[in-house]
């Protein structure tokens, strides 16, 4: 049973807010976050002005690491994913950000799903000076996980829309080969 919802426009975040019941739950609230959609789930015994804090509480921070994530956005970055987007995907795909990250050692890049990171991508800044096409590769790679967050067969055959997976999959094997390193892991 819903309690109630709510729509959230702060600058470019514009979130939908959905409060029920859930009668599998006895104790504590749960929540989650995914394409712009809060989810709250509460036990019965819930009160509704205590819902109602709960959930100023997880709105305020979902839109503080939104903002937070916007302000290191690249927004060069951005233009080429976009580009990828149209081009390979046909505009469907949408994240919250992306962005080149310094601390990223092992992997070439990552993006998360669900919660208050839900859509933020980030690219190892290791790889800026790598052939293009394997750069936006790891970016269409990031991209696809917006549909498909496993590496099932459902996301190899996504991505295979991208032209270049083999020929950017063979330059990274042997990145890793003279690395010593686990191609598979580095995504």
């Amino acid at each position: 049973m819903i309690l109630f919802e709510r729509e959230i426009v702060d600058g470019d975040d514009r979130l939908r807010v959905t409060v029920r019941y859930d009668d599998r739950l006895r104790r504590n609230v749960r929540w989650s976050a995914r394409n712009g959609a809060i989810e709250i789930r509460a036990p019965r015994h819930a009160r509704p002005a205590e819902l109602v804090r709960i959930t100023d509480s997880i709105i305020a921070r979902v839109l503080k690491q939104r903002a937070r994530a916007r302000r290191r956005q690249d927004t060069d970055l951005q233009a080429r994913a976009e580009a990828i987007n149209r081009r390979y995907f046909g505009g469907e795909l949408t994240w919250h950000t992306i962005r080149w990250v310094d601390n990223m050692e092992r992997r070439l890049g990552s993006c998360t799903t669900g919660g208050s990171t839900d859509g933020d991508i980030r690219i190892s800044a290791r790889i800026r000076a790598w052939p293009q096409y394997v750069v936006d590769y790891v970016i269409a790679h990031e991209l696809t996980h917006r549909l498909h967050p496993d590496h099932s067969a459902d996301f190899w055959a996504a991505l295979a829309r991208f032209p270049y997976v083999e020929r950017a999959r063979g330059f990274i094997e042997g990145v890793a080969f003279a690395e010593n390193a686990d191609a598979d892991a580095l995504l």
